[in-house]
């Protein structure tokens, strides 16, 4: 059978997938699972979620089952995925959760944990929660069971505080400082988590947010808006002369971004920026950045000429951060916009990503522009092979050897890559080169090797 957890907790469509009952033994095993028995006094949970209609009864259940293990829970409400990590952090918890399916459409959703400290599970961990799933277990009775308690406020204050302060830390007895103070910036948050979160968080550092896409109400997450769906932040940027843009998907925790003249800025570029900027402060440990198999060989190329290394991971910002605490590295993430800064964060922060990528404007004195064209991409093609054995692209000699022959033509130009997803029966081909010609030309003789040697 498969996982039930994927690379992103568990998620489906909710109420048919993703039910009721399934929250509550998650919340039930989670308990089990990441309880510390040898903490003093009582066990706490924090749970939050994104403005997806079924996150109301889903917290609900979530909630009744880590309550009934044992738990005090904190509901923190609607708050982005970063934040709940953030506050599980400072506030001590043994463990938070999130009901949101991130970029997916409205009609799904999903749970994700978090550990103390605010670090996403480890397969292990979320084996073995799949593993007591639905047990039967002797339960707390009396006063050992635990209380729900609601306080959206206090935890959305904390984590813009926090944020706010990544860029603009207070003295004591001096006012907030401003240093985005003159930029205008559009703000889609695609009627998702960080709706209230992102406007305050630049506006109090100092920006003037246009803000788009910030009315949720319950259905409309995701909707032609936001990171998945850039084409109304790419217009306004350009109505309102706006120095830039950012685009959040629906849990925040990936931020994408538009230039001036509309142009979008990918997850590649924006790390490419940010290593760059924290090389030049100090702060990039080891010289190195932590990205993945689908980050563009010009981020590569690029950042090798600028002396920092790359380090590769398989897909996934859990699998950065695992590379990033291994390696103790500063800075990693995805070209999908997940990007990872463990000076201040534990996870994927889309509103933090925004800060940052706006003040490095400032500090270098250049246009979002200016910046992103140091960090030319590589044309690329991607081809979805369906209906093959996916396990078996690594060990088919013709399969392997076409790859090799690809290889050898684009030399150190270009590069392909062989994936097989992991929720579908098929593989994933893509191709880098030096002109979208031969991107495709490449990604096409692949695809169909891999189509006629695989084929189920």
């Amino acid at each position: 059978m498969p996982r039930m957890f994927g690379t992103d907790g568990v998620r489906g469509l909710a109420n048919r997938d993703l039910t009721a009952r399934l929250a509550l033994d998650l919340g039930d095993a989670a308990v089990r699972v990441l309880g510390d028995d040898q903490s003093e006094g009582r066990r706490r949970a924090l749970v939050g979620r994104d403005t997806r209609v079924s996150g109301d009864f889903l917290a609900a259940a979530l909630s009744s089952g880590m309550s009934a293990g044992g738990f005090d829970v904190i509901d923190a409400g609607i708050i982005p995925t970063p934040g709940v990590a953030y506050l599980t952090s400072v506030l001590n918890v043994e463990m938070g959760a999130v009901i949101s399916a991130s970029h997916n459409p409205m009609p799904d959703n999903g749970i994700k944990f978090f550990a103390r400290g605010g670090f996403k599970l480890p397969d292990a961990k979320e084996d073995e929660i799949e593993a007591v799933l639905g047990q039967d277990w002797e339960h707390p009775t009396g006063a050992g069971v635990g209380r729900i308690s609601h306080d959206t406020a206090t935890a959305t204050k904390l984590y813009i505080d926090h944020l706010v302060s990544s860029i603009a830390p207070v003295e004591t007895g001096k006012p907030q400082p401003k240093p985005l103070k003159g930029l205008r910036i559009v703000a889609d948050c695609a009627n998702g988590a960080t709706s209230v979160v992102a406007p305050e968080a630049l506006r109090r550092a100092g920006a003037d947010v246009v803000v788009i896409n910030a009315s949720p109400d319950g259905y409309n997450i995701n909707k032609r808006a936001g990171s998945t769906h850039p084409e109304q932040l790419q217009a306004m940027v350009k109505a309102s002369d706006a120095v830039m843009g950012v685009a959040f998907d629906g849990d925040a925790d990936r931020c994408l971004a538009v230039d001036e003249d509309g142009t979008m800025v990918n997850g590649d570029q924006i790390m490419g920026i940010l290593a760059r900027a924290k090389k030049r402060e100090g702060k990039l440990n080891h010289d190195t950045l932590v990205v993945t198999v689908m980050s563009n060989l010009g981020l590569k190329l690029a950042l090798r000429d600028m002396g920092i290394t790359t380090v590769q991971t398989n897909v996934g910002d859990r699998y950065v951060l695992e590379e990033m605490l291994r390696g103790d590295y500063s800075l990693g993430g995805e070209q999908s916009g997940h990007v990872i800064n463990r000076e201040f964060a534990t996870t994927g922060d889309g509103t933090l990503t925004a800060l940052t990528l706006a003040n490095e404007v400032v500090k270098s004195g250049k246009s979002l522009k200016e910046l992103a064209a140091d960090f030319p991409q590589l044309p690329q093609q991607l081809i979805n092979v369906p209906n093959v054995d996916k396990m078996a692209a690594p060990t088919n000699a013709k399969v392997q050897a076409a790859v090799e022959r690809e290889e050898k033509l684009l030399g150190d130009t270009g590069r392909v890559l062989l994936r097989p997803s992991g929720t579908e029966p098929l593989v994933r081909v893509m191709a880098e080169a030096a002109t979208q010609e031969q991107a495709d030309e490449v990604c096409e003789r692949l695809a169909k090797v891999v189509a006629d040697e695989l084929a189920l």
